[in-house]
């Protein structure tokens, strides 16, 4: 792996770290991960192919994201805290992240210590053309845990239910930060 993959697979393993400690909800904890990703969907999604079971691989891995993704979403506390919403990932949204992101990391691992020749094998078996269908397939993977685990907090953070002000009794509407 190069340098700027080890980076980037840090530093989106990070994003979920710097989201244990409880922090409020900004644009900052959208705009990191999304800028994250689409570094990486631009350097290394150079072609999508479409041969043999190509598209049947990148679905799969595709959908593995999403899957991962709106559950780490679903597992991430959204509170009201007076005019704020504040957001925690939890220990099982931490291990899906780590899960996702690290299968990418490990699979990369691997193949460059001696694991290629086996997906070599597997990729023939299963009509799997080329090494750029399993670049895509775990790219569009990462970029799909990313986009819907962050879809998913957002659309959650909509329905939390704001506080009270203090001695008035009408609610306070908990907002998105725009800055800290």
């Amino acid at each position: 792996m190069t340098t700027t993959e080890w980076i980037t697979d840090i530093a989106l393993l990070l994003v979920v770290f710097r989201q244990l400690r409880e922090g409020r909800l900004d644009l900052r904890t959208f705009l990191i991960p999304l800028g994250i990703v689409a570094f990486v969907a631009y350097s290394y999604l150079d072609t999508v192919p479409t041969a043999g079971n190509d598209l049947v691989l990148i679905a799969v891995l595709t959908a593995v994201g999403a899957v991962l993704g709106i559950a780490g979403g679903l597992w991430t506390r959204i509170r009201a805290s007076g005019e704020h919403l504040l957001i925690k990932a939890g220990a099982v949204s931490a291990t899906l992240w780590v899960l996702g992101m690290g299968a990418r990391m490990g699979f990369q691992l691997w193949t460059e210590h001696g694991g290629a020749d086996t997906v070599g094998r597997f990729s023939a078996a299963h009509a799997i053309t080329s090494e750029q269908a399993w670049v895509a397939a775990f790219v569009l993977m990462a970029l799909t845990e990313v986009v819907t685990r962050l879809a998913t907090i957002y659309l959650r953070s909509r329905t939390v239910r704001p506080a009270q002000h203090a001695g008035t009794g009408a609610p306070a509407a908990p907002v998105l930060d725009h800055t800290r």
